[in-house]
């Protein structure tokens, strides 16, 4: 038996359906042609036809005007049109039992391409991933994701070590309540219409996530092939910052490796990865507290980084509710009254960012937070696991 039908059928689109393409191919073609791509559409139509090098080439193409100025002013008939290229060279890759190039293609779709083919890049990665796991139970590596040896960050935690490397003083500031059991009209009355922080101690004792995003097994199980972007460097305000897109496996290879990679240390920040990767979205559950006031969630994002990881002084455009899953996170408030005195970067991009977030020890009234689930505020929940 060949390879292409162990894994794909004998036709490299045998199992490997695209409704959605399908269904919208021809016009977006006819889009894709009204905006200049002549090459592309006359490509695509090779490449719908199995050539894999037709498929790179008009994957490169859309890939070029996705880079062409500020992503804000990219047409989104462009990045239909890069998920369009991704479903034929995952399709490709596929038929021939490349699972994990078939699995990077469909993440850069999901990561870099529109909405339009969506339901399309989803399906074919759930398809591909079930593949793969149907291969090692077959192969015989299936094993156990439950060696408590295999922990991802060790329980103990040592107050000592973490004190020195804190700001002086820094927990002799006014700290932020903590509160057991809060009712949503407590938290809604005495917390959010009043402008108060507080922290919610026992909101997250039931999230699968509290066990399983702990062990490395589990996570290179569910996670270890995808394709992640992620940042390099100290933090997004120095020169020498990046990003970088990399899979799981090799992200959490760095973190062992105490977070550090040629560039610096390596965080997955800001990520929707939830609505990438399914099954971690079903180790955590949405906190009625994301919904005071008649709210809507705005965005579900995940943060994952080394020890030592550093966010710089910032303020974000609405409610935050931060949910510490694993390890402990340091947090510093200040009153959005104190805004001028910090110095926010002004005329560009940065404009949310505190010029003088490195001035740790002045002489104000701080809210620091140090706790496994700070809640600030945000109609957003994020997930940090480390």
């Amino acid at each position: 038996m060949s390879k292409t039908t162990a894994y794909g059928g004998d036709s490299p689109s045998e199992n490997f359906e695209t409704p959605t393409l399908d269904r919208e191919s021809p016009t977006l073609l006819q889009s894709i042609s009204e905006h200049g791509g002549y090459a592309y559409v006359r490509m695509a139509a090779v490449a719908a036809s199995g050539d894999i090098r037709a498929a790179e080439a008009v994957r490169e193409m859309a890939w070029e005007q996705l880079h062409s100025g500020p992503w804000h002013s990219v047409l989104p008939v462009w990045r239909d049109a890069y998920s369009m290229a991704c479903l034929h060279v995952a399709k490709h890759h596929y038929g021939n039992g490349e699972l994990k190039e078939a699995l990077r293609a469909l993440d850069m779709g999901i990561i870099m391409g529109g909405s339009l083919l969506r339901k399309d890049l989803d399906s074919a990665v759930d398809m591909v991933s079930e593949k793969a796991r149907m291969l090692r139970v077959s192969d015989g590596n299936n094993q156990s994701f439950g060696n408590s040896e295999h922990q991802l960050v060790d329980r103990e935690f040592d107050v000592s070590k973490v004190l020195k490397l804190l700001p002086v003083k820094s927990l002799a500031s006014k700290l932020v309540v903590k509160r057991s059991a809060l009712s949503l009209e407590k938290f809604l009355k005495d917390h959010y219409l009043a402008g108060s922080p507080v922290i919610i101690s026992d909101c997250m004792a039931h999230w699968p996530a509290k066990k399983n995003w702990n062990n490395i097994d589990y996570l290179l199980r569910v996670a270890g092939d995808r394709t992640v972007p992620v940042e390099v460097g100290k933090n997004y305000l120095c020169a020498d910052w990046k990003q970088e897109l990399v899979t799981f496996s090799e992200f959490l290879e760095r973190i062992r490796s105490h977070g550090c990679s040629p560039g610096g240390p390596t965080y997955l920040a800001q990520h929707p990865l939830f609505d990438q990767i399914n099954e971690l979205r079903k180790d955590i559950f949405i906190p009625d507290y994301c919904f005071a006031g008649g709210g809507e969630l705005r965005s579900l994002n995940a943060w994952f980084g080394p020890a030592g990881t550093v966010t710089p002084l910032h303020h974000d455009p609405h409610h935050n509710i931060l949910a510490q899953v694993v390890g402990k996170k340091y947090i510093r408030l200040y009153p959005a009254s104190m805004s001028d005195e910090l110095f926010p970067y002004s005329g560009t991009m940065l404009s949310n960012s505190s010029q003088v977030f490195r001035f740790l020890n002045c002489k104000i009234e701080l809210f620091p937070v140090q706790s496994t689930c700070a809640f600030a505020w945000k109609n957003t929940i994020s997930l940090q696991p480390i």
